[in-house]
């Protein structure tokens, strides 16, 4: 599991000079490395010891304490092989990928295998729920949907913003802060952003997947 930072260390980054409004504790303190391809979305395993990465070319199940690639499950379905939506089953055994046109795909994790149906999975998304999250059939191959783009920590918002640059608001609105990623070339890039345990977990348009110590 990833190592938990003494608490005097993230004390001392939140209350130093001209830091008390920071939510962040900045740098990242870990950074996991995927393909070189761009992050779209991503899901921490029921147990918190593995991270499935949906990519703009298929997806990655990763080992959080070590970093090391499980599998990679490649993707190409209605001629796109963007992963804009992952999730895990209850206990961790299987994955649902689902593209631009709303295709559903699971995968068995114990073998890295599909599964030949969906009847006797009944925890993926249906068609009805897919659709809502704005994926269906009338989507283009062009168009970008990041359901992870914004998400609430407490009285603060965290949103992500062209660049893969990621805001965190205040509770009247005002942007208190801003995680800056000069690596990311695609300025159309919205870094998919999610809260898991003490952390903020923020993708990279070039494969990154970013661990910043949040209060």
């Amino acid at each position: 599991m990833l190592k938990h930072i003494p608490l005097p260390v993230v004390l001392m980054a939140w209350l130093a000079p001209g830091a008390i409004a920071r939510i962040v504790a900045t740098p990242a303190e870990k950074t996991i490395r995927t393909a070189k391809a761009e992050v779209v979305s991503f899901a921490v395993a029921p147990k918190g010891d593995r991270l499935l990465v949906g990519l703009n070319k298929g997806a990655e199940l990763i080992d959080l304490e070590t970093g090391k690639k499980l599998f990679a499950f490649p993707y190409h379905e209605d001629g796109g092989t963007t992963v804009y939506h992952v999730a895990f089953n209850d206990n961790g055994e299987f994955a649902v990928l689902i593209g631009h046109s709303g295709k559903r795909v699971v995968w068995s994790l114990k073998t890295g295998k599909p599964e030949p149906s969906l009847i006797q999975h009944r925890w993926v998304p249906d068609p009805r729920a897919v659709k809502a999250m704005g994926l269906d059939m009338s989507n283009s191959t062009f168009d970008r949907y990041y359901q992870q783009d914004e998400l609430k920590h407490g009285d603060h918002i965290v949103r992500s913003v062209k660049h893969g640059t990621v805001e965190v608001l205040d509770a009247e609105g005002k942007v208190i802060q801003k995680l800056e990623h000069p690596e990311n070339k695609d300025q159309h890039h919205l870094a998919p952003l999610l809260l898991w345990e003490q952390w903020l977990l923020v993708g990279t348009d070039d494969g990154r997947v970013l661990f910043y110590t949040v209060r």
